[in-house]
């Protein structure tokens, strides 16, 4: 059984009043460009990492390996711990600072966290692209994690909490879009740096992240902070006029209601993490877990981090592997767009399942066109039009991803936590979410070179269980305002025997959930 839209007891919709403004729209567009900085280095590091002058300067070992004569087995060229060390730590400083990051987000605001993001981000950008050697590589590694950290905490709670809940969906896939624009610029700038006469071009790849750190921190200069953050910290008569400006109207006082008495509830809560771990919260726990770890486990980072590394391993040339992630990083982006156009209207269950099984099909057929040429001895010549069934096949995945898992993963968690314990909620889907990425990144050269093309077999199993996951236990969470999220989970056949009757928000007021899948 799946949730549904929240209505009251009559059977008619429960909405708030207000539309969509153009400063709701501006205020989102600006915080979603968080995005850009996380999507630019997922793009860049797989683009440099292939560039023979980086690895000449910072990793000679592994450009030693890459040479050597095409017998040897593709699967294993690029296995460094070193190598992926570079990739991987920007996760885990994102991770430690997710959690720091709540406590600002709580105290400060959403806006604040931002900036500081941003700042960071900025910092790192300038020590990577002025790298001498490989710890100053690493170090600026950690400042980009930090800054992504801040700011995958703050934007999706921002999006969600500032839009109207029957748009929210798809102003809140505005984060996932930035990502997708962030991977794709990254993407074309690798291929022009690659061919930059004297070896200097990793320098401008990675220096140019100073661009997304800039619109970030300069855009969250002017940006207001949301009702729910401002209520919060006790400034209520701002909370209420801000309310009434994002919503265009005057006639706020239902949902401003409910914000202050999510509010109370908010205040009342003296450890956010503690509460968050009581049996009545077990549903948002749940899927402050699971949901980033499944968004991890979908491969889809094999494909984008190391995208130019993969297509070299199976047969492209340089120039050509690059150009291979630039056309992934189109899909990718343009993909978005689907999800974005029916967030709101088909619902998360739908596309979360329909993608589900795309991705399915992709890995599995993917698997068995590189099994059917490298084997397990990882050894093969392939023609280019065997390489071009290849890329068509990793872009239906990357299609599939782009419009389901990949925004969903950061929708869903960020709508369906009470005011009390959600930006701690957030950081738990923050760290889950760096912390396999972390290990996936860790690990993929390794996993590669010993599972060989059984590793997208391995990825499409993963697939299949987090498709099933869905069908059983995600509830339908579109339309329904966020400070009433709660009650999906009393009417949910699973959760039900966790949540004793609806949330602290909108007590009162009988509502039912009606099934809309």
């Amino acid at each position: 059984m799946a949730g549904g839209a929240m209505t009251d007891t009559d059977g008619a919709h429960k909405n708030y009043p207000g539309n969509m403004t153009i400063f709701v729209f501006l205020a989102c567009l600006v915080a979603s460009s968080g995005g850009l900085i996380f999507g630019y280095d997922i793009g860049i590091s797989g683009g440099v990492t292939s560039m023979d002058s980086f690895l000449i300067k910072f990793f000679p070992s592994v450009y030693a390996k890459e040479k050597e004569v095409v017998e040897t087995n593709q699967y294993c060229k690029f296995d460094s711990e070193l190598l992926t060390l570079f990739t991987s730590s920007l996760y885990l400083a994102a991770l430690i600072a997710s959690l720091f990051a709540s406590f600002i987000t709580r105290k400060f605001g959403r806006r604040i966290t931002m900036l500081g993001g941003g700042v960071i981000f900025l910092v790192g950008a300038i020590l990577n692209g002025a790298a001498a050697d490989v710890a100053m590589l690493i170090i600026g590694r950690i400042l980009l994690g930090i800054g992504v950290g801040f700011s995958n905490q703050a934007v999706p709670l921002y999006l969600s909490e500032m839009a109207p809940a029957r748009m929210r969906g798809m102003l809140n896939i505005s984060f996932q879009l930035m990502i997708t624009v962030g991977i794709l610029a990254a993407n074309l700038i690798n291929y022009f740096t690659d061919k930059i006469a004297g070896g200097w071009g990793w320098r401008v790849s990675l220096g140019l992240a100073a661009v997304p750190a800039v619109i970030m921190a300069g855009g969250s200069l002017f940006l207001p902070d949301t009702p729910n953050s401002l209520l919060s910290r006790g400034k209520a008569d701002e909370a209420r006029a801000m309310l009434r400006r994002i919503r265009g109207t005057n006639d706020v006082g239902l949902e401003y209601d409910d914000l202050v008495v999510a509010s109370e509830a908010s205040k009342a809560i003296e450890n956010p993490w503690s509460t968050l771990l009581e049996r009545r919260y077990r549903p948002q726990l749940v899927m402050s877990v699971l949901i980033p770890t499944l968004q991890q486990l979908t491969g889809i980072n094999v494909v984008m981090f190391y995208a130019p590394v993969l297509f070299k391993t199976i047969g492209f040339g340089g120039t050509a592997s690059l150009m291979s992630a630039v056309i992934t990083g189109l899909v990718n982006m343009f993909a978005t767009f689907v999800s974005i156009a029916t967030v709101d209207h088909l619902g998360r269950r739908k596309l979360l399942l329909m993608g589900g099984i795309q991705m399915i099909f992709a890995q599995f057929v993917l698997g068995t066109l590189i099994a059917a040429k490298f084997g397990t001895a990882g050894v093969a010549n392939i023609s280019p039009v065997y390489a071009i069934v290849v890329v068509v096949c990793i872009c239906v995945f990357v299609s599939a991803f782009a419009w389901s898992w990949g925004p969903l993963g950061w929708l869903v968690p960020s709508e369906i936590f009470p005011l009390e314990i959600r930006s701690a909620a957030q950081s738990v889907v923050v760290v889950f979410n760096m912390a396999f990425t972390f290990i996936i990144a860790q690990i993929f050269l390794m996993m590669l070179c010993h599972l060989k093309f059984g590793l997208f077999y391995f990825f499409g199993a993963m697939e299949l269980i987090m498709t099933g996951f869905v069908f059983f236990f995600l509830p339908e969470t579109k339309g329904i305002p966020i400070e009433e999220m709660n009650r999906i989970w009393g009417k949910h056949w699973y959760w039900r025997r966790f949540v004793a009757g609806g949330s602290s928000a909108g007590v009162g007021r009988k509502v039912e959930i009606t099934s809309t899948v």
